[in-house]
Protein backbone atom coordinates (compact mmCIF):
# COMPACT_ATOMS: atom_id res chain seq x y z
CA UNK A 1 0.00 0.00 0.00
CA UNK A 2 0.80 3.52 -0.35
CA UNK A 3 -0.18 6.36 1.11
CA UNK A 4 0.33 10.49 0.08
CA UNK A 5 1.22 12.96 2.74
CA UNK A 6 0.43 16.04 1.72
CA UNK A 7 3.69 18.09 2.43
CA UNK A 8 5.72 17.75 0.28
CA UNK A 9 9.58 15.90 0.61
CA UNK A 10 11.08 19.53 0.34
CA UNK A 11 9.76 23.02 -0.80
CA UNK A 12 9.26 24.21 -4.75
CA UNK A 13 8.78 27.75 -4.70
CA UNK A 14 9.91 30.09 -7.46
CA UNK A 15 10.50 33.50 -6.79
CA UNK A 16 8.69 33.82 -10.11
CA UNK A 17 7.31 32.25 -12.95
CA UNK A 18 9.11 31.38 -16.40
CA UNK A 19 7.38 29.41 -18.58
CA UNK A 20 10.74 29.16 -20.44
CA UNK A 21 12.81 27.63 -17.83
CA UNK A 22 9.43 25.12 -16.87
CA UNK A 23 9.73 24.06 -20.14
CA UNK A 24 13.67 22.90 -19.33
CA UNK A 25 12.82 21.44 -15.89
CA UNK A 26 10.70 18.42 -17.98
CA UNK A 27 14.13 17.25 -18.70
CA UNK A 28 14.67 15.53 -14.95
CA UNK A 29 11.03 14.89 -14.61
CA UNK A 30 10.38 12.97 -18.08
CA UNK A 31 13.25 12.52 -19.51
CA UNK A 32 15.51 9.51 -20.15
CA UNK A 33 17.44 10.00 -16.86
CA UNK A 34 14.82 12.05 -15.05
CA UNK A 35 12.43 11.20 -11.84
CA UNK A 36 10.15 9.00 -13.62
CA UNK A 37 12.71 6.63 -14.84
CA UNK A 38 14.46 6.30 -11.37
CA UNK A 39 11.06 5.97 -10.07
CA UNK A 40 9.39 3.26 -12.15
CA UNK A 41 13.18 1.46 -12.50
CA UNK A 42 13.34 1.38 -8.50
CA UNK A 43 9.85 0.19 -7.73
CA UNK A 44 9.72 -2.73 -10.30
CA UNK A 45 13.33 -4.13 -9.11
CA UNK A 46 11.60 -3.88 -6.00
CA UNK A 47 8.41 -5.71 -6.99
CA UNK A 48 10.16 -8.18 -8.68
CA UNK A 49 12.91 -8.65 -6.15
CA UNK A 50 13.50 -12.31 -5.28
CA UNK A 51 16.38 -12.08 -3.32
CA UNK A 52 17.33 -10.84 0.77
CA UNK A 53 14.37 -9.00 1.66
CA UNK A 54 16.76 -5.94 2.66
CA UNK A 55 16.73 -5.16 -0.92
CA UNK A 56 13.63 -5.33 -1.91
CA UNK A 57 12.86 -3.07 1.41
CA UNK A 58 15.22 -0.88 0.43
CA UNK A 59 14.48 -0.79 -3.50
CA UNK A 60 11.02 0.42 -2.04
CA UNK A 61 12.17 3.29 0.12
CA UNK A 62 14.22 4.99 -2.08
CA UNK A 63 10.94 4.23 -5.12
CA UNK A 64 8.88 5.52 -3.15
CA UNK A 65 11.06 8.70 -2.29
CA UNK A 66 11.49 9.13 -6.27
CA UNK A 67 7.61 9.35 -6.14
CA UNK A 68 8.12 12.06 -4.13
CA UNK A 69 10.56 13.64 -6.40
CA UNK A 70 8.40 13.57 -9.19
CA UNK A 71 5.57 15.73 -7.12
CA UNK A 72 7.54 18.07 -6.51
CA UNK A 73 9.17 18.74 -9.73
CA UNK A 74 5.38 18.73 -10.81
CA UNK A 75 4.63 20.95 -8.43
CA UNK A 76 7.51 23.53 -9.31
CA UNK A 77 6.64 23.15 -13.07
CA UNK A 78 2.89 24.26 -12.30
CA UNK A 79 4.35 27.07 -9.98
CA UNK A 80 6.98 28.40 -12.52
CA UNK A 81 4.08 28.12 -15.84
CA UNK A 82 1.42 30.17 -13.22
CA UNK A 83 -0.15 33.08 -15.62
CA UNK A 84 1.78 32.39 -18.40
CA UNK A 85 3.00 34.73 -20.44
CA UNK A 86 3.16 37.37 -17.87
CA UNK A 87 4.17 41.03 -18.06
CA UNK A 88 7.00 39.67 -15.60
CA UNK A 89 8.56 36.78 -18.42
CA UNK A 90 8.04 39.77 -20.90
CA UNK A 91 10.04 42.22 -19.36
CA UNK A 92 12.38 39.28 -18.57
CA UNK A 93 13.19 38.39 -22.03
CA UNK A 94 13.15 42.21 -23.37
CA UNK A 95 15.87 42.44 -20.59
CA UNK A 96 18.27 40.44 -22.98
CA UNK A 97 17.19 41.55 -26.59
CA UNK A 98 19.93 38.29 -27.90
CA UNK A 99 17.37 36.19 -26.28
CA UNK A 100 14.78 37.94 -27.63
CA UNK A 101 15.65 37.99 -31.11
CA UNK A 102 16.76 34.05 -31.06
CA UNK A 103 13.43 33.36 -30.04
CA UNK A 104 11.10 34.92 -32.49
CA UNK A 105 12.04 38.55 -32.98
CA UNK A 106 11.43 41.98 -31.31
CA UNK A 107 8.03 41.00 -29.62
CA UNK A 108 8.45 39.68 -26.30
CA UNK A 109 5.08 38.31 -26.01
CA UNK A 110 6.37 36.21 -29.46
CA UNK A 111 9.31 35.65 -27.69
CA UNK A 112 7.99 33.96 -24.43
CA UNK A 113 5.37 31.83 -26.51
CA UNK A 114 8.07 30.28 -28.84
CA UNK A 115 10.20 29.81 -25.78
CA UNK A 116 7.73 28.00 -23.70
CA UNK A 117 6.05 24.26 -24.69
CA UNK A 118 2.64 25.21 -25.78
CA UNK A 119 1.61 21.98 -24.82
CA UNK A 120 1.89 23.21 -21.20
CA UNK A 121 -0.87 25.48 -22.33
CA UNK A 122 -2.78 23.53 -24.80
CA UNK A 123 -3.16 19.92 -23.19
CA UNK A 124 -2.13 20.23 -19.64
CA UNK A 125 -3.20 23.91 -18.33
CA UNK A 126 -0.50 24.99 -17.35
CA UNK A 127 0.56 22.05 -15.43
CA UNK A 128 3.74 19.29 -15.67
CA UNK A 129 3.48 16.43 -18.11
CA UNK A 130 5.11 13.00 -18.31
CA UNK A 131 7.85 14.37 -20.84
CA UNK A 132 11.29 15.45 -21.80
CA UNK A 133 12.13 19.46 -22.67
CA UNK A 134 11.84 18.60 -26.32
CA UNK A 135 7.84 17.42 -25.71
CA UNK A 136 9.00 13.53 -25.83
CA UNK A 137 6.71 10.96 -24.17
CA UNK A 138 8.08 9.74 -21.24
CA UNK A 139 8.98 5.84 -22.22
CA UNK A 140 8.87 2.73 -20.30
CA UNK A 141 11.62 1.83 -22.19
CA UNK A 142 13.65 3.98 -19.73
CA UNK A 143 13.57 1.72 -16.80
CA UNK A 144 15.59 -1.11 -15.82
CA UNK A 145 14.41 -4.49 -14.09
CA UNK A 146 16.19 -7.22 -14.93
CA UNK A 147 15.72 -9.29 -11.81
CA UNK A 148 19.36 -9.51 -11.19
CA UNK A 149 20.61 -7.04 -8.87
CA UNK A 150 23.66 -6.33 -9.92
CA UNK A 151 22.96 -5.65 -13.28
CA UNK A 152 20.47 -3.14 -12.12
CA UNK A 153 22.22 -1.77 -9.09
CA UNK A 154 24.95 -0.87 -11.72
CA UNK A 155 22.31 0.90 -14.07
CA UNK A 156 20.70 2.45 -10.94
CA UNK A 157 24.52 4.10 -9.92
CA UNK A 158 24.78 5.48 -13.78
CA UNK A 159 21.09 6.97 -13.72
CA UNK A 160 21.44 8.38 -10.67
CA UNK A 161 24.83 10.02 -12.36
CA UNK A 162 23.16 11.02 -15.36
CA UNK A 163 20.34 12.54 -13.67
CA UNK A 164 22.49 14.35 -11.24
CA UNK A 165 24.58 15.69 -14.07
CA UNK A 166 21.24 17.26 -15.62
CA UNK A 167 20.26 19.00 -12.25
CA UNK A 168 23.84 20.44 -12.23
CA UNK A 169 23.34 21.82 -15.22
CA UNK A 170 20.19 23.02 -14.74
CA UNK A 171 21.08 24.80 -11.15
CA UNK A 172 23.53 26.75 -13.54
CA UNK A 173 20.51 28.18 -16.45
CA UNK A 174 18.66 30.19 -13.63
CA UNK A 175 19.15 32.95 -10.80
CA UNK A 176 15.57 31.75 -9.41
CA UNK A 177 16.72 31.35 -5.69
CA UNK A 178 13.80 29.40 -4.95
CA UNK A 179 14.30 27.19 -7.89
CA UNK A 180 18.03 26.58 -6.79
CA UNK A 181 17.15 26.02 -3.33
CA UNK A 182 14.65 23.19 -4.73
CA UNK A 183 17.70 22.02 -6.90
CA UNK A 184 20.04 22.13 -3.90
CA UNK A 185 17.95 19.10 -2.56
CA UNK A 186 17.75 17.27 -5.60
CA UNK A 187 21.70 17.77 -5.89
CA UNK A 188 21.93 16.34 -2.18
CA UNK A 189 19.46 13.36 -2.58
CA UNK A 190 21.26 11.71 -5.82
CA UNK A 191 24.80 11.97 -4.54
CA UNK A 192 23.41 9.81 -1.67
CA UNK A 193 21.58 8.00 -3.83
CA UNK A 194 24.76 7.38 -5.76
CA UNK A 195 26.39 6.58 -2.01
CA UNK A 196 23.71 3.96 -1.91
CA UNK A 197 23.90 2.21 -4.89
CA UNK A 198 27.82 1.70 -5.02
CA UNK A 199 26.99 -0.07 -0.82
CA UNK A 200 24.44 -2.16 -2.30
CA UNK A 201 26.58 -3.32 -5.05
CA UNK A 202 29.34 -4.10 -2.26
CA UNK A 203 26.53 -5.40 0.21
CA UNK A 204 25.72 -8.19 -2.61
CA UNK A 205 29.66 -9.01 -2.96
CA UNK A 206 29.82 -9.24 0.36
CA UNK A 207 26.62 -11.30 1.13
CA UNK A 208 28.13 -13.68 -1.49
CA UNK A 209 25.38 -13.21 -4.05
CA UNK A 210 26.97 -11.46 -6.76
CA UNK A 211 31.37 -11.04 -7.33
CA UNK A 212 31.71 -8.82 -10.29
CA UNK A 213 30.94 -10.29 -13.52
CA UNK A 214 27.05 -10.37 -14.90
CA UNK A 215 25.78 -13.23 -14.74
CA UNK A 216 28.01 -14.84 -12.07
CA UNK A 217 26.01 -18.03 -12.65
CA UNK A 218 27.28 -18.54 -15.50
CA UNK A 219 29.79 -21.44 -15.91
CA UNK A 220 33.14 -20.00 -17.12
CA UNK A 221 33.75 -23.63 -18.95
CA UNK A 222 31.20 -22.55 -21.59
CA UNK A 223 32.93 -19.30 -22.35
CA UNK A 224 35.78 -18.38 -24.34
CA UNK A 225 37.65 -17.60 -21.48
CA UNK A 226 40.98 -16.83 -24.10
CA UNK A 227 38.90 -13.05 -25.15
CA UNK A 228 37.56 -12.43 -22.34
CA UNK A 229 40.12 -10.33 -20.88
CA UNK A 230 41.75 -8.92 -24.67
CA UNK A 231 41.26 -4.90 -25.43
CA UNK A 232 40.84 -4.63 -29.15
CA UNK A 233 42.94 -1.68 -30.69
CA UNK A 234 40.09 -0.50 -33.32
CA UNK A 235 41.79 2.70 -33.94
CA UNK A 236 44.86 4.31 -35.22
CA UNK A 237 47.59 4.89 -32.98
CA UNK A 238 48.11 3.34 -30.02
CA UNK A 239 47.06 5.83 -26.82
CA UNK A 240 44.43 3.19 -25.65
CA UNK A 241 47.13 0.82 -24.24
CA UNK A 242 48.15 3.38 -21.72
CA UNK A 243 44.91 2.78 -19.55
CA UNK A 244 44.30 0.51 -16.53
CA UNK A 245 41.77 -1.74 -18.96
CA UNK A 246 45.15 -2.55 -20.99
CA UNK A 247 47.50 -3.95 -18.71
CA UNK A 248 47.28 -5.86 -15.36
CA UNK A 249 44.94 -7.95 -12.97
CA UNK A 250 41.00 -7.88 -14.61
CA UNK A 251 38.81 -6.77 -11.84
CA UNK A 252 36.41 -10.47 -12.16
CA UNK A 253 39.86 -11.98 -10.48
CA UNK A 254 40.22 -14.52 -13.68
CA UNK A 255 43.14 -13.25 -15.28
CA UNK A 256 45.54 -10.65 -16.81
CA UNK A 257 44.44 -7.79 -19.37
CA UNK A 258 46.19 -7.72 -22.54
CA UNK A 259 46.44 -5.11 -25.24
CA UNK A 260 45.96 -5.86 -29.28
CA UNK A 261 47.72 -3.78 -31.02
CA UNK A 262 46.40 -4.81 -34.80
CA UNK A 263 43.57 -7.20 -34.25
CA UNK A 264 42.12 -9.28 -36.85
CA UNK A 265 39.35 -11.60 -38.01
CA UNK A 266 39.43 -14.55 -35.99
CA UNK A 267 37.40 -16.24 -38.74
CA UNK A 268 37.33 -16.62 -42.67
CA UNK A 269 33.42 -16.09 -42.00
CA UNK A 270 32.56 -13.11 -44.09
CA UNK A 271 28.68 -12.91 -42.97
CA UNK A 272 27.17 -13.93 -46.65
CA UNK A 273 23.11 -14.97 -46.05
CA UNK A 274 21.89 -17.53 -47.71
CA UNK A 275 19.49 -17.18 -50.67
CA UNK A 276 16.18 -15.19 -49.74
CA UNK A 277 12.90 -17.05 -49.81
CA UNK A 278 11.40 -16.38 -53.95
CA UNK A 279 8.00 -15.84 -51.46
CA UNK A 280 9.28 -12.58 -49.92
CA UNK A 281 10.69 -11.54 -52.57
CA UNK A 282 14.31 -10.58 -52.06
CA UNK A 283 16.72 -9.60 -54.92
CA UNK A 284 18.92 -12.64 -54.89
CA UNK A 285 22.36 -13.67 -56.52
CA UNK A 286 21.33 -14.97 -59.69
CA UNK A 287 17.74 -14.02 -61.61
CA UNK A 288 14.91 -16.05 -59.83
CA UNK A 289 11.56 -16.86 -61.58
CA UNK A 290 8.53 -15.69 -59.83
CA UNK A 291 7.33 -17.53 -56.59
CA UNK A 292 3.93 -17.60 -54.79
CA UNK A 293 2.04 -20.36 -52.42
CA UNK A 294 -1.50 -21.19 -51.16
CA UNK A 295 -4.42 -20.77 -53.78
CA UNK A 296 -4.52 -19.02 -56.66
CA UNK A 297 -8.09 -17.24 -57.15
CA UNK A 298 -6.90 -15.76 -60.97
CA UNK A 299 -7.80 -19.29 -63.18
CA UNK A 300 -6.78 -17.78 -66.77
CA UNK A 301 -4.75 -15.06 -66.24
CA UNK A 302 -7.45 -12.72 -66.82
CA UNK A 303 -8.99 -11.89 -63.53
CA UNK A 304 -11.21 -14.77 -63.76
CA UNK A 305 -12.32 -16.97 -60.64
CA UNK A 306 -14.59 -19.91 -60.86
CA UNK A 307 -18.00 -19.55 -58.77
CA UNK A 308 -21.16 -21.93 -58.59
CA UNK A 309 -19.72 -23.79 -62.26
CA UNK A 310 -19.73 -20.32 -63.88
CA UNK A 311 -16.86 -18.30 -64.51
CA UNK A 312 -16.81 -14.87 -63.52
CA UNK A 313 -14.49 -11.91 -63.05
CA UNK A 314 -13.16 -10.74 -59.69
CA UNK A 315 -14.56 -7.07 -60.83
CA UNK A 316 -18.18 -8.54 -61.22
CA UNK A 317 -18.03 -10.30 -57.75
CA UNK A 318 -16.81 -6.73 -56.30
CA UNK A 319 -19.94 -4.81 -57.94
CA UNK A 320 -21.90 -7.83 -56.37
CA UNK A 321 -20.76 -6.63 -53.37
CA UNK A 322 -21.09 -3.05 -54.10
CA UNK A 323 -24.49 -3.78 -55.11
CA UNK A 324 -25.48 -6.02 -51.92
CA UNK A 325 -24.26 -3.52 -49.67
CA UNK A 326 -26.01 -0.41 -51.33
Amino acid sequence: MFFHVKELQYQAKPERPDPLYARKLQEILGGQFGEMTVMMSYLFQGWNCRGPEKYRDMLLDIGTEEIAHVEMLSVMIARLLEGAPLNAQEDAVAQNPTVGAAMGGTDMRDAVLAGMNPQHAIVAGLGAQPKDSMGVPWSGNFIAASGNLLADFRFNLMAESQGNLQVGRLYNMTVDRGVRDMLSFNLARDIMHQNQWAAAIEELKADGLEDFIVPGTMPLDRVRMDQAHTFWNCSAGEESGQGRWAQGPTFDGTGEFQYLANPAPLTADRGEGPQPDPRLHGTAKQPTPPAASGPNPVTDGNGSIQSGGQQRTLIDTAADGATASG
